[in-house]
C-alpha cells in the first residue's frame, strides 16, 4: 500500500491565497515518515539502476526517527542495498566527541548506519572535535566534497521552533554556506533535556548553509507535533525573511513540508478553512467556526450579528443555519452542556444533556498517568472531585518516571538512607553507600546503574503516595506498572512490546472500569505520553468485545504543555478556588519535579504554575463566550473505541 503512493512531485508550487510551499498533512506522523522513507528508497534504487551513487542530506533530531527505522526494515527485509549511498550530515554540536551520546555522530549509527550495509567511507558528518584554527578550511572541505558529487540528490530536514533548517538560526544568510555558527537560546533550551540541563548543552555547532541546503534537487521537511505549528503557518504562509530560515524554501522548485495533523494546526485552511474555500459545515466545524469568530470580534456568542458572521467569510454558514440568532443559541447550549460538577455523572439525574451518564451512580473509574504526576498536574481536580463523590476510583502510574530525577535530588536521599543506617547500626549503610558512590563518579551523558534507576523511581512512587494520600485515595487503589519500554536508562524509549499491552490489558480486566482517564497529550517532549496513549489504545481494542468493555467510557485529558481547543472539549470540571488549591498541594508533594525540572519543554515555569494558568485561562475562554465565570476549568474529550 506504501509503495503505491507518492508526493506529488511538483515544480514551483503554484501559490495560492495563503500558501506558498507543496505541504502534506496526514493524521499520523508514522504513516507519514514511511511514506518519506519509501520516496527515499525509491531514488536509491532508481541511481542504482542508472549505476550512479545517490547523494543524500540527512537531519537528526526526533523528526525523522521514524524514517530511520523503516529504512532499516526495507534493508532488513532485502529490499534495499544502500551500497551506492552516500551521505552528508547537516549539522553536528561544537566542541562535540563523536563517541559522546548526545552527538549526531552517535545518533546517526544508533537509529541508522549501524543497521545498513552503506560503506563507512560513504559517511560524512561534520566534526564537532576539529580544532578552532581549522574549522574555517574543514567547512570549505566539506562543501567541495558535496559539489564534487554533483549536489545533493535529496535533502531531509527537520524545523526547529526559531524557523531553523539544519542550524541555521535566524539572520543566516540566503548564500550562507557551510560554517560554524552561534545557536540560539531557544534551540538550546529546547536540547536542554538531552543533555541534562540547559547549561550542558554546547553554545556552538557546524552546520550546512542556506545555499547548500538549497541547491539540492529535491528537499522533504518533517514538522510533528503542536509545538511546531506556528513557526510551519509562518514558513509557508509568511513572507521570506532571514529572521525565519526555512522560508527561503519558498523559492526552492521541488520542496514538500510533510505534517501531522498538529503540526498543521495553525495553517489557514485547517485552522479557518471557511477563509480558504467553500466548506462542509459539520457540527464540529461549525463549532469551531463560531468560537472563533466570538474571540476574533470579542464577544459573547449570543452578542454576534449577522454582519459578524458576513464580514469575516462565514456567509455560507449564516446561510445554512438561517439567523445569527439560531447559530448562536445552538452553540451556547453546545457548550453549555459541556460543564459538569458531576465528572462521574449525577445521580438521579436526566443526563440527556449532560457529558457523563448518571448511571451507576458509583461508577468503577481507572486513572491512566504517565508519569507519577501527569495525573494531579492534568486532573487533579477532577481526580479529587471523583473521590470525594463517593466513586471506586483507581491510579495507575504507567512509568517509573525515574529518568526526570536529578542526581542531585538522588544523591540528597541516599545520604539521608546512610545516616538513618547508621544511626539505626544496620548493615544496609553499604548499599547506599554504594550508590552515592555510582551518583557522584557518574560522567555527563552516562546511564544510570540499575540501583540508581531503582532508587529514583522509589523517590517518584513515594511522592505518588503522598499526593493521593492526600486527596484520600487509599494505597491498594495506586498502582505502579513500571512498564518495560520505559526503562532504558536513556531518554530513548523501546518500541511499545506485548509486555507493556499486557499489563495494561490486564490491569483493566481486573477493575473492569466505567471510566477511564488518560493522558490525549501528544506533545510530549520526549515522547512517553505518545507511547503509554498507545499502549492503553491497543488495549482497548484487544479487549472492546468483552462485555464490560460496552459500558465503558474513555475520556482524554492534555498533559502540561497543551490544552483541547474549544472546539474538542466534551466535558468540562469546573473547579473552585479552594479545589484550585487543593490541586495545588498535591503537585508540589512531587517534590523532585519542583524547583528544578528536567524535561520541562519550553515553558520555563514549574509545572504547578502551568496547571493553575492553563485551567483559569480555560475558564476565562468560557467566559468570554458567554457562558458562566469560574476560578477554573479541566478539561476532556472523549475517545470512541467502540
Amino acid at each position: 500500500m506504501i509503495k503505491d503512493i507518492k508526493f506529488r512531485q511538483v515544480g514551483k508550487f503554484e501559490d495560492t491565497k495563503f500558501e506558498k510551499i507543496h505541504s502534506e498533512i496526514f493524521q499520523e506522523s508514522s504513516y507519514a515518515s514511511k511514506l518519506v522513507a519509501h520516496e527515499i528508497s525509491d531514488l536509491i534504487k532508481q541511481k542504482q539502476k542508472e549505476g550512479k551513487p545517490c547523494v543524500l542530506g540527512l537531519a537528526t533530531g526526533s523528526s525523522p526517527i521514524k524514517v530511520y527505522e523503516e529504512l532499516v526494515n526495507l534493508y532488513t527485509q532485502g529490499e534495499l542495498s544502500f551500497k551506492n549511498v552516500i551521505t552528508f550530515n547537516l549539522d553536528e554540536y561544537y566542541p562535540m566527541n563523536p563517541d559522546n551520546q548526545q552527538s549526531y555522530y552517535h545518533f546517526m549509527h544508533q537509529h541508522l548506519f549501524d543497521h545498513i550495509d552503506i560503506n563507512p567511507q560513504n559517511i560524512n558528518i561534520p566534526s564537532g572535535n576539529i580544532a578552532q584554527e581549522e574549522i574555517d578550511q574543514y567547512c570549505i572541505d566539506y562543501e567541495m566534497k558535496i559539489k564534487e558529487l554533483g549536489g545533493l540528490d535529496f535533502q531531509l530536514l527537520g524545523i526547529g521552533r526559531t524557523g531553523h533548517v539544519g542550524f541555521n538560526e535566524p539572520g543566516s544568510h540566503q548564500n550562507s554556506g557551510t560554517r560554524i555558527i552561534t545557536l540560539d537560546h531557544i534551540t538550546r533550551r529546547d536540547a536542554a533535556s538531552d543533555f541534562n540541563g540547559i547549561e550542558n548543552v554546547p553554545k556552538r555547532a557546524i552546520t550546512m548553509g542556506i545555499s547548500t541546503i538549497m541547491n539540492a534537487k529535491r528537499i522533504l521537511l518533517l514538522a510533528w507535533g503542536h509545538k511546531k505549528a506556528t513557526i510551519v503557518k509562518e514558513m509557508i504562509e509568511g513572507k521570506i525573511i532571514s529572521r525565519i530560515p526555512a522560508s527561503f524554501l519558498q523559492e526552492h522548485k521541488n520542496v514538500t513540508i510533510v505534517m501531522d495533523s498538529e503540526a498543521a494546526g495553525e495553517l489557514t485552511r485547517i485552522k479557518t478553512p471557511w477563509l480558504v474555500d467553500q466548506c462542509i459545515w459539520t457540527e464540529e466545524l461549525k463549532l469551531k467556526a463560531v468560537t472563533w469568530l466570538s474571540q476574533k470580534v470579542n464577544k459573547p456568542l449570543l452578542k454576534l450579528t449577522d454582519k459578524d458572521y458576513n464580514d469575516n467569510g462565514m456567509s455560507g454558514l449564516l446561510t445554512l443555519e438561517g439567523s445569527a440568532y439560531k447559530l448562536n443559541i445552538k452553540m451556547f447550549n453546545h457548550l453549555q452542556h459541556t460543564i459538569t460538577g458531576w465528572p462521574g455523572g449525577k445521580p438521579d439525574s436526566d443526563d440527556t444533556k449532560r457529558p457523563e451518564r448518571a448511571l451507576p451512580s458509583k461508577k468503577r473509574v481507572l486513572l491512566f498517568s504517565p508519569h507519577p504526576d501527569d495525573d494531579v498536574i492534568s486532573m487533579g481536580g477532577t481526580f479529587s472531585r471523583l473521590i470525594d463523590q463517593g466513586h471506586d476510583v483507581y491510579v495507575a502510574y504507567q512509568t517509573s518516571g525515574n529518568i526526570a530525577v536529578t542526581d542531585e535530588e538522588a544523591l540528597k536521599f541516599g545520604e539521608v538512607a546512610i545516616k538513618l543506617t547508621e544511626f539505626a547500626n544496620t548493615q544496609e549503610c553499604d548499599v547506599f553507600k554504594d550508590i552515592v558512590t555510582t551518583i557522584k563518579s557518574k560522567n555527563q551523558g552516562d546511564i544510570d546503574a540499575p540501583e540508581v534507576r531503582k532508587t529514583k523511581g522509589l523517590i517518584r512512587r513515594m511522592e505518588s503516595y503522598a499526593a493521593t494520600r492526600y486527596l484520600g485515595l487509599p494505597d491498594q487503589k495506586v498502582h505502579f506498572l513500571d512498564l518495560p519500554f520505559y526503562e532504558t536508562g536513556r531518554i530513548k524509549k523501546n518500541p511499545i512490546g506485548e509486555d507493556d499491552i499486557s499489563i495494561i490489558s490486564n490491569l483493566i480486566s481486573e477493575i473492569k472500569p466505567h471510566q477511564i482517564y488518560a493522558a490525549g497529550d501528544l506533545a510530549d517532549p520526549h515522547g512517553t505520553h505518545k507511547l503509554c496513549l498507545d499502549s492503553i489504545f491497543e488495549s482497548l481494542d484487544r479487549l472492546k468485545k468483552l462485555d464490560f468493555m460496552k459500558d465503558c467510557w474513555v475520556w482524554l485529558y492534555r498533559g502540561a504543555w497543551h490544552e483541547w481547543d474549544i472546539h474538542e472539549i466534551e466535558m468540562s470540571v469546573p473547579l473552585s478556588p479552594d479545589e484550585v488549591n487543593r490541586k495545588t498541594n498535591a503537585i508540589l508533594f512531587h517534590q523532585s519535579q519542583k524547583d528544578r525540572v528536567m524535561f520541562q519543554g519550553e515553558d520555563s515555569r514549574e509545572f504547578w504554575m502551568r496547571a493553575q494558568d492553563r485551567n483559569r485561562n480555560t475558564a476565562i475562554l468560557y467566559d468570554n463566550l458567554g457562558l458562566a465565570n469560574y476560578e477554573a476549568i479541566e478539561a476532556f474529550k472523549r475517545y470512541h473505541f467502540i
